[in-house]
């Protein structure tokens, strides 16, 4: 599967019209955004009142973090409650879980302050090294994979500039939060600045104004580089900024020069598409991107006679799963206008199996989009996670999930990973989950990477939060600048 060059094509009035949203609409919010009126998608001015059950969802998720990250080194596991390795993405989303749950006062400040050292302290202390054994990463990169109790490689994954990049985020988000003269919270800006000098970006560029995904000391550098539009955008701004390391904006205007191979309207207005939703949030959880516009984006505008930005672009895509939810092409059981939500995540196996007369193809875990790998598995980070984008249709959706399944999906950490409708039976075994009454296949995991973004967005639609903290981060302001990045707030 070539997730990265999924191209779809529609008509984008007809979509808009299919799900009630009135053509033209998404001009006209992005440029009331522009204006600088502090309105976003139909939302009235930032800090809001949420809606009882989305508050709720963020807490309980919060409280995953809270619970399975452990204390003595700051590692969150992969996935819980099955046994697992850590995911250095989940360790930087649950750095920004913290602050969070000061400002929400689920957790004091000196708990988030105590928490976020020891994870910063055990970052710092990891060894570093070319060997393939006995070390947490290299060049200042780790290993997407850590183990739970060494904190060294897991096996033989990879050293991965993305998971560092979210890693990084997470840290530079904690240290722009904990600003006060308090020895610990000046160790903790201390610490993070030294983790983010010493990844060597530079090294990572072994093509041509390209960074690659990836690297193992068995065999060299992975032959994928970030490259078509997708979740890399916050990698290259991070290498770009570098205060050390830094590499040439040329990677930004390289990067930038693919997007034709993502450029579409299916299922709705024109946008840059990656079909797992997870490639339109990660990066604009620490990133605010709101009227503020690179050279391709103003020639968009221009050509389209609308304003497009990327978070608009994401706000397009978040629209686009939920207009594939609605007409449900696959036919799969429990898609619907209220009903959707496709991206990387759990499945029952990879299988097929025939239902109703028809054969199905199903998968583990697995990247989903609309019309790629749609094995009818919903994940409910994929809605919930958009919310800073599209409340309007994201808040129905959670609470259409949560009314239609109700505890079969969501417990006392918030939803499980993924569902599947479709599936109701299983003729053979499953490699994930288990199959409920009135409900079908259903995960038995919480996976960090799905469960962050869910806290984070919900933060950022309530309150601007992560973007207001990181809008003064000094080394991604200047790399987008760098980047050509012009307007709002890079202008105030």
């Amino acid at each position: 599967m070539n997730r990265r060059n999924f191209l779809m094509r529609t008509t984008a009035g007809a979509a808009a019209l299919a799900v009630g949203v009135p053509v033209g609409a998404v001009a006209l919010e992005a440029a009331a955004a522009q204006q600088g009126t502090g309105a976003v998608n139909g939302t009235q001015r930032r800090p809001l009142r949420l809606d009882r059950e989305i508050s709720e969802l963020q807490e309980r998720t919060f409280r995953w973090f809270e619970k399975v990250t452990d204390r003595r080194t700051g590692l969150t596991p992969d996935r819980w409650p099955s046994p697992s390795f850590s995911s250095i993405a989940a360790v930087g989303f649950a750095l920004t879980c913290w602050p969070i749950g000061v400002e929400r006062r689920w957790m004091s400040r000196d708990e988030a302050r105590e928490r976020t050292l020891i994870t910063v302290r055990y970052f710092h202390s990891l060894p570093q090294g070319p060997e393939p054994t006995g070390t947490a990463g290299h060049k200042g990169f780790f290993y997407h994979f850590l183990d739970m109790e060494t904190g060294n490689r897991y096996r033989t994954n990879e050293l991965s500039t993305v998971d560092t990049a979210l890693l990084i985020a997470g840290m530079l988000f904690a240290a722009r939060y904990f600003d006060r003269d308090h020895p610990d919270e000046v160790e903790i800006r201390s610490r993070v600045q030294a983790l983010y000098e010493r990844v060597e970006w530079d090294w990572a560029v072994v093509r041509d104004n390209r960074i690659t995904m990836g690297w193992h000391p068995e065999s060299g550098f992975i032959p994928s580089d970030w490259h078509v539009y997708n979740e890399g955008m916050l990698v290259l701004l991070l290498a770009i900024g570098s205060p050390t390391h830094p590499v040439s904006v040329n990677v930004w205007h390289e990067w930038a020069a693919s997007y034709d191979e993502s450029w579409t309207d299916q299922w709705g207005s024109w946008h840059l598409n990656f079909a797992p939703i997870f490639g339109h949030q990660y990066s604009h959880m620490y990133i605010d991107f709101r009227g503020i516009q690179d050279a391709w984006m103003r020639g968009q505008t221009a050509q389209l006679g609308e304003y497009l930005d990327y978070f608009e672009n994401s706000r397009r895509a978040v629209y686009a799963q939920q207009k594939y939810g609605h007409d449900n092409p696959g036919q799969w059981a429990g898609y619907s206008s209220e009903t959707w939500g496709l991206t990387a995540c759990d499945g029952p196996g990879d299988f097929k199996q025939t239902i109703n007369g028809v054969e199905r193809e199903f998968f583990s875990y697995s990247a989903r989009g609309p019309g790629d790998r749609d094995d009818g598995t919903i994940a409910p980070t994929a809605a919930a996670s958009s919310i800073a984008f599209a409340p309007e249709i994201v808040v129905p959706c959670i609470k259409a999930m949560k009314s239609r399944f109700g505890p079969g999906i969501y417990t006392e950490w918030g939803f499980l990973d993924s569902f599947n409708p479709t599936l109701t039976q299983r003729d053979g075994s499953l490699q994930h989950g288990k199959i409920l009454d009135g409900v079908g296949w259903v995960a038995d995991d919480y996976l960090g990477i799905d469960q962050g973004p869910i806290v984070g967005m919900t933060e950022n639609h309530r309150s601007d939060f992560i973007w207001r903290y990181m809008r003064g981060e000094p080394h991604i302001r200047k790399a987008l600048e760098m980047a050509g990045f012009t307007g709002g707030w890079l202008n105030a």
